[in-house]
C-alpha cells in the first residue's frame, strides 16, 4: 500500500469513528432530556368521528365519566400503584417527560403519550401517537375516546382509572 492510501484509511476511519461517538452522544441526550414536545394546541379538541356530529348530551346515569361523576384519577397497577391524583378542568398530560401532568416512568411510556381532555361534560382520552399505544377498557385508542367512570385505561405498564 502507497502512503497515500494508508493515509486516507487512516482519514476515513477517524471520521467514521468520530459520526458514531457524536450518533451515541444524540442518542444518550435524546434518552435523558427527551426530544422537544410541541405545544398542543389550547382550543378545544377536534371532535371524533363518531362523535362528529353528535352533540354532547347531558349525563342521564350512564356509564360515561362526567365532571359531576369523576373527581380523581387512581393507579390500580403499574410502578405508581395506589397514587390519587385530583383531576381539574384542565388537561392533563401523561408520559415519560418531567413536562407531563401525570410522570410515568417506564420503558414501555412514551415522553408524550397520551392526555385526559375535559370535553363539554365528558372526559376523553387521546393518543399522542405513542409507540405502544393506549387502551381503554381493552381496546386500542385510536381517536378521541370518551372514558367510562372505573373502566381501566392503560398506558405503557401502568393502569388506572377515573373515579368519584
Amino acid at each position: 500500500m502507497t502512503e497515500l492510501t494508508l493515509l486516507l484509511l487512516r482519514i476515513g476511519f477517524l471520521v467514521l469513528l468520530w459520526f458514531f461517538i457524536f450518533a451515541v452522544v444524540y442518542s444518550l441526550r435524546a434518552d435523558l432530556f427527551g426530544v422537544r414536545a410541541r405545544k398542543m394546541p389550547e382550543a378545544e379538541p377536534a371532535r371524533p368521528a363518531n362523535l362528529a356530529k353528535a352533540k354532547p348530551q347531558p349525563h342521564t346515569g350512564g356509564d360515561a365519566a362526567t365532571t359531576s361523576t369523576v373527581s380523581r384519577i387512581v393507579i390500580t397497577s403499574g410502578p405508581k400503584a395506589g397514587l390519587e391524583i385530583p383531576l381539574g378542568d384542565e388537561p392533563l398530560t401523561i408520559g415519560r417527560s418531567r413536562e407531563s401532568g401525570l410522570v410515568i416512568r417506564d420503558d414501555f411510556t412514551s415522553s408524550h403519550h397520551a392526555r385526559l381532555v375535559l370535553w363539554g361534560e365528558q372526559w376523553m382520552i387521546q393518543d399522542l401517537d405513542s409507540t405502544n399505544g393506549t387502551w381503554h377498557d381493552g381496546e386500542k385508542v385510536l381517536t378521541p375516546t370518551p372514558i367510562r367512570a372505573g373502566a381501566p385505561v392503560k398506558v405503557g405498564a401502568t393502569v388506572f382509572e377515573l373515579r368519584k
